[in-house]
């Protein structure tokens, strides 16, 4: 007995080989942050989920849903790096947010809906920028251009004849020697502007003073709406929008004519690029590959036990109610037009030193169904964070002190003992993860970061070479570890 023919899958777009793969995203994110495996796994898959989703058939892509991500972990040991870091990887919109500014619908601050507005501004600007880099060099002509017609005008009919091309001229009898004439000042002219053309792309004359036309409406600023709801940041908006439609007063300045090629650029630039085109693609973006990174998002927590208690902030419980259609997927009005929040990825982030997660309110819970636990940065952490990342704090210090021809150099020993403090007063004081590098660093190299200019003037550093070693670090650090109440105050 034959089995019925079952239904076929709907074919599916293979992903291309040239997007990265979970391994090699966790491997860019090594680059910048130290440890924090499980983490940079959970955002690896769902930047790979979030690709395949967008390849699967039509009839299946809507109903895939993101796999929203919560982190758990002390402040400081890389929570909104790693968000930050994949949002770069992807080429995707990003904002960073903090619950703590958001208020419930009624109370005065920011709605929630304000992140999304935020997330499409941003997302425009990316467009944009690209849209631009793609028109640049077609800009850049017209500049030239309209450059040479400001230096050198173009003699009347010029353009007339060029268009014209090689047409049989009608010579009229008395007429002869007026049209020669003419012919002979535009080719003139011509050359001239030829030869304008040769010293103005070679850049001899960057610092000639030209007379301009501008607009002169980059005096106004932004227009701020001040009010009790929300709501008021959206009419701002529309207000500014208003105000951008009006006719724009322009008036003449004197610029040189590298001052002037910037401002024309932006002129050309902004009409050859379709804002309607801009748009729609931003939109697209926001809605297919927005993250949203919700910090200190215990701050909104009412913590059922312990010192916190039920406090009396009533708008805390109503952020984390507003904030459920939105991670969930609703549609949110902005002057770009309505966005979907649908497939946005949102991850959330929080210390829970008072609250824990159990504390959000059921279904805001189950709008983040990965948790990842960050942990705390040890001694090995620390000397990893100072010798590895491209942008590690060491190599910003010697970079900076290159900049007065000095090569600052730390040793082995100085490096591990800078790591061995760190560790030693996270645990003793406050535990402020990666962040202590810095005090630490800044006291380390305080008097030396003062002094320097002088002694490059004087000739009292040997070699333009300076060398920190543990000692240094021991004599500059020890006192201040010890006293635990001084360094409080000053690590």
């Amino acid at each position: 007995m034959t089995q019925p023919d079952e239904p076929q899958a709907p074919p599916v777009k293979l992903i291309d080989k040239e997007q990265l793969t979970p391994t090699q995203i966790v491997e860019q994110l090594d680059k910048y942050i130290i440890g924090q495996k499980d983490a940079k796994k959970s955002v690896a898959i769902a930047l790979r989920n979030r690709l395949r989703r967008q390849n699967v058939s039509e009839e299946l892509r809507d109903e895939i849903m993101p796999n929203n991500i919560i982190m758990i972990g002390p402040t400081g040991v890389g929570k909104t790096e790693i968000a930050r870091r994949l949002a770069k990887l992807a080429r995707a919109p990003f904002v960073k947010v903090e619950a703590s500014k958001f208020t419930e619908v009624g109370y005065v601050g920011r709605d929630v809906e304000s992140m999304i507005r935020d997330l499409v501004e941003q997302s425009v600007a990316m467009v944009r920028s690209e849209k631009s880099e793609e028109v640049k060099e077609k800009a850049a002509l017209l500049v030239e251009e309209r450059l040479l017609d400001i230096l050198l005008p173009p003699v009347s009919g010029v353009e007339e004849q060029e268009s014209a091309g090689e047409e049989e001229a009608v010579i009229v009898s008395g007429e002869d020697a007026t049209i020669e004439g003419k012919n002979l000042e535009r080719e003139v002219n011509r050359k001239s502007r030829q030869k304008m053309r040769e010293r103005l792309r070679a850049g001899r004359m960057e610092d000639r003073p030209i007379e301009l036309e501008i607009s002169s409406d980059g005096q106004g600023g932004m227009m701020q709406i001040f009010g009790p709801l929300g709501q008021m940041e959206e009419i701002g908006n529309i207000m500014q929008d208003l105000m951008s439609g009006m006719p724009k007063k322009r008036k003449k300045r004197r610029l040189t004519i590298a001052e002037a090629r910037k401002y024309l650029e932006q002129e050309e630039v902004q009409k050859l690029i379709d804002m309607d085109a801009v748009v729609k693609e931003a939109l697209g973006k926001v809605e297919n590959s927005g993250i949203v990174f919700i910090d200190e998002i215990d701050k909104i927590a009412a913590p059922t036990t312990g010192a916190g208690g039920k406090g009396p902030d009533v708008s805390r419980e109503g952020v984390q109610r507003d904030l459920l259609p939105i991670v969930e997927g609703s549609a949110v009005s902005t002057k770009y037009g309505v966005v979907k929040t649908d497939h946005v990825l949102f991850i959330a982030s929080g210390a829970f030193h008072v609250a824990r997660p159990s504390d959000l309110i059921p279904e805001l819970q189950g709008r983040f169904p990965i948790r990842v636990e960050l942990k705390s940065l040890t001694e090995e952490d620390f000397f990893l964070i100072l010798t590895q990342p491209r942008n590690a704090l060491i190599k910003q210090y010697r970079a900076m002190l290159r900049t007065e021809e000095i090569d600052l150099e730390f040793t082995d020993d100085a490096i591990r003992e800078i790591a061995r403090t760190a560790a030693k007063v996270n645990e003793t004081v406050e535990n402020i993860g990666a962040r202590r590098l810095h005090t630490i660093l800044t006291n380390l190299l305080e008097e030396l970061m003062f002094g320097i200019p002088e002694m490059v003037i004087d000739g009292t550093i040997a070699d333009n070479r300076v060398v920190i070693d543990a000692d240094q670090v021991r004599e500059k650090l020890g006192k201040v570890v010890a006293d635990r109440d001084l360094s409080q105050y000053i690590l």
